[in-house]
């Protein structure tokens, strides 16, 4: 029996429409004739998904009784019994109940595949499990019930149901996805616009992932070797000149003319180069490339050509973007081919594109002296000499008149000259010895013979070969400065570029590591702290071919690829020294954050300190003064008076208490010694308890608690301590014609009570301030404390595991949010334990 075809509707977030675009595709294949069975749906409530299942046949579920409760399932059986051609099965990754034949139901869908039945389904992007922690990040909501991305990827048609965040949040606004009572919660927390956008990338990018995956599988399955440019990676050569600009938008240009395409712009900086760089054009062209969306990399090689292939080959790059050379016909006539053709014969089955731009080479230019003397420049000045000396002698054999040597001197001496800037001393020194027999053949009497009889004459050659040996040393030593000061100058600007990087934000470690691997144009660097492997980039080669260089006395840093020049290793050594410090920063750093809690120890001891000198002493002194003056036996006290008293020392007394108990707390809290028992807590208990300790009735808090509010797991006894904080707070700011509100709502695995008041509220730039210890409001009275409240319901929250904010109310005033999470079901709990 052949297997089924999976079909699943991928999406972003809850509410984009899945179940109802699952749904509106069965019924359309049902039009269309084939048998299409609806296994599980769950519309949630919503009228739209509930109208599609009109027409379609629904297998009647299985219903599951666990502890006294009745739940209803997939029927597996039913729906293999009844052997439709399709079945639509909502919320792939759904959890079954205990007692099913299988735990997920992604494996009831995988009975059903085996049977030959194709099934349709819907899932979130939350539950994929490779994602699961990053949506966590993301939203802060940790999703239980996932699917492995093995499951997933193993469908032969994956679908993304997409919609606009903004048009999500409007739909969740007109309550089309959550009860009305939800709405608020959602709204401000899972649905959050950042929110949404990050998912719906995810999604997006998920997806996109999969179709490469997909690609590659038929590739192998059809045995096909050559590369299908599917995604443009465009790599665009800068050479830090004013054309830089140019190149980089029609790399751009060519980037975006395929979904996903990257631009990648590099800078080779070396010895040989045509010129040196500009700092303020690259400088320029880096901030371009950022606004484009591509990343900017610098390398060093003595090789330009070389360098540019090996980058893009090691960068994956389909299409290469270079510019005309800048240099003029003569300089290319007598140097060779440049940078653009050695490009396109060294770059295989990368597309090469040569850029005219106004920079390019004149037509009558004289050509630079640049760079140092390499084997060319020598080859081309014997060359120089060989040929240009005959065509020199013919010249002037055919002009020779009586009076002409002296002329003919200087031609020789002037053909020497120009071999010596060319070829340096061994070139001029041939081409010196060459000129003097020439001249003595051609020129001196007796003609056609090597014969020095005057002593003149030896001392004209002697001449020529001293001229040819001194241009010869000035021009390597210009040469040799050349080459250092270009060679420097790449330093400069590697270090500068990384330099550059850290200051943006980078990780000064991980872009130490990568600059040094492109720089040198290795296949792989890594860094390691004693055996702990701190940054690594590229691809580790086997032990022989890894060198290792010490990192101070704290790391080493491995190198894979090819042997580094003395030259690379001079700049190496800056390099690691770069990465010396930066291991020393890093150690440092942990230092300070291991000192950073005894800082704020030390702090909250101050303040506490400060707070036990001045705020404590003001219950403290109206408690003695009552007591004092109902102890003078001098004085004549009415009933009236002494009830006065009585009270104010008592209520001094229980301020005083509280106060302490604050103060003892808070410490606790600072220490990290706060004893919390977490247990599976109703709302329903704690909220009367609070009311109680206030001494408030219905008439002064307006509470609405939802019956079906799951329990929290929490401390009691401290959730109703945060929530008479912050309930006191509400009422002491509320105004006279207003009730404060004890709002609950359960969202993600998360509940979340709203203690909401009406008053002023907190700006902005305080908000986060008034969880700080002692701070308050400019409050002075003998009943306000220390400001430890709001302080400590903090602390107490997150000991708890769950968070507390401060939001606006809508029309004014203040809401403050104590998020908790939901208490583990009973049939969890007994998973958890087996």
């Amino acid at each position: 029996m052949p297997r089924g075809h999976l079909r699943v509707m991928l999406g972003a977030a809850p509410g984009v429409g899945k179940t109802y675009a699952m749904l509106e595709e069965g019924r359309r294949l049902q039009a269309l004739g084939r048998d299409v069975v609806v296994a599980v749906v769950d519309t949630h409530g919503r009228a739209a998904t509930a109208s599609m299942l009109d027409g379609l046949e629904v297998i009647p579920r299985r219903t599951i009784e666990h502890r006294g409760i009745e739940l209803t399932e997939l029927d597996l059986d039913a729906v293999l019994a009844r052997a439709p051609q399709l079945a639509l099965v909502d919320e792939l990754a759904h959890t079954n109940a205990p007692g099913s034949e299988h735990a997920k139901r992604w494996e009831d869908v995988e009975d059903m595949l085996a049977a030959g039945i194709d099934v349709m389904s819907t899932v979130n992007i939350q539950h994929i499990e490779s994602l699961n922690d990053v949506v966590e990040q993301i939203t802060g909501a940790h999703q239980r019930e996932t699917i492995p991305d093995s499951v997933l990827r193993s469908a032969d048609q994956i679908e993304v149901v997409d919609l606009a965040p903004q048009a999500l949040r409007d739909r969740l606004t007109d309550g089309d996805v959550y009860p009305a009572a939800r709405i608020d919660a959602a709204l401000a927390n899972y649905f959050r616009l950042g929110n949404l956008t990050a998912l719906r990338e995810l999604a997006l990018l998920w997806l996109a992932d999969e179709v490469d995956s997909s690609l590659l599988r038929y590739r192998a399955e059809h045995g096909i070797a050559g590369t299908w440019e599917a995604r443009e990676r465009v790599v665009v050569a800068l050479t830090g000149g004013q054309e830089g600009e140019t190149l980089l938008r029609r790399g751009a240009r060519i980037a975006a003319r395929s979904a996903g395409g990257e631009l990648l712009a590099v800078h080779v900086t070396s010895q040989d180069g045509l010129r040196e760089a500009n700092p303020r054009a690259l400088a320029a062209q880096r901030a371009l490339v950022e606004q484009l969306g591509g990343t900017y990399h610098q390398v060093v090689g003595s090789d330009i050509p070389r360098a540019l292939v090996d980058f893009a080959r090691g960068s994956n790059a389909t299409q290469l973007v270079i510019g005309v050379s800048r240099r003029s016909r003569l300089a290319a006539l007598l140097t060779g081919p440049g940078i653009g053709s050695t490009v396109i014969r060294e770059s295989g089955d990368i597309d090469v594109h040569i850029v005219s731009h106004s920079r390019a080479g004149g037509r009558f230019s004289l050509p630079r002296r640049t760079g140092g003397l390499t084997a060319r420049r020598r080859v081309l000045g014997f060359l120089l000499a060989l040929v240009g000396g005959p065509l020199l002698t013919w010249l002037l054999v055919s002009m020779r008149t009586a009076d002409s040597m002296t002329s003919d001197v200087l031609s020789y001496q002037l053909l020497v000259v120009l071999v010596a800037l060319v070829g340096g001393i061994w070139p001029a020194l041939f081409a010196a010895l060459l000129s003097g027999i020439t001249l003595d053949f051609f020129f001196v009497e007796p003609l056609y013979t090597i014969t020095i009889s005057e002593p003149l004459h030896l001392l004209a050659l002697v001449l020529f070969l001293v001229i040819a040996t001194l241009v010869s040393l000035v021009v390597d030593q210009a040469a040799r400065r050349s080459r250092a000061a270009i060679r420097a100058a790449a330093e400069a600007e590697l270090l500068a570029t990384v330099a550059g990087g850290i200051i943006r934000g980078e990780n000064a470690l991980q872009a130490l590591v990568t600059r040094t691997r492109e720089a040198f144009g290795l296949t792989g660097v890594r860094l390691l702290d004693g055996t702990e492997v701190v940054a690594t980039d590229g691809e580790p080669s086997d032990a022989e071919h890894t060198r290792t260089t010490p990192v101070g006395t704290r790391g080493t840093l491995e190198l894979s690829g090819r042997d580094l020049e003395a030259a690379d290793r001079r700049l190496l050594a800056v390099i690691v020294t770069q990465l010396d410090a930066a291991l020393e920063h890093r150690e440092l750093t942990a230092t300070a954050s291991e000192l950073a809690p005894l800082a704020e120890t030390d702090r909250v001891r101050s303040a506490l300190l400060a707070a036990v000198g001045h705020d404590l002493r003001r219950p403290l002194a109206a408690a003695t003064a009552a007591v004092t003056t109902l102890r003078q036996s001098d004085l004549r006290l009415s009933t009236d008076d002494r009830e006065t008293l009585l009270e104010t020392a008592e209520e001094s007394l229980d301020n005083l208490a509280r106060l302490v108990t604050n103060l003892l707390d808070v410490s606790r809290v600072q220490a990290g010694v706060l004893a919390v028992s977490l247990a599976p807590t109703d709302l329903d208990d704690v909220v009367p308890s609070v009311l109680d300790e206030l001494s408030l009735g219905p008439a002064e808090v307006e509470l609405d608690l939802p019956a079906s509010l799951p329990a929290v797991l929490t401390d009691g006894i401290l959730l109703q301590r945060v929530l008479v904080n912050l309930l006191s707070n509400a009422l002491r700011f509320s105004p006279v014609d207003s009730r404060p509100v004890i709002a609950a709502s359960e969202f993600a695995g998360t509940v979340q009570v709203r203690v909401i008041d009406h008053g002023p509220g907190i700006p902005g730039e305080r908000r986060e301030s008034v969880f700080v210890p002692f701070q308050r409001l400019g409050d002075t009275d003998n009943t306000t404390g220390v400001g430890l409240g709001l302080a400590l319901s903090k602390g107490f929250v997150e000991g708890m595991g769950g968070t507390l904010e401060a939001e606006d109310t809508p029309g004014g005033g203040l809401t403050m949010v104590v998020s908790l999470p939901v208490a583990p079901s009973a049939a969890h709990r007994e998973e958890a334990q087996s």
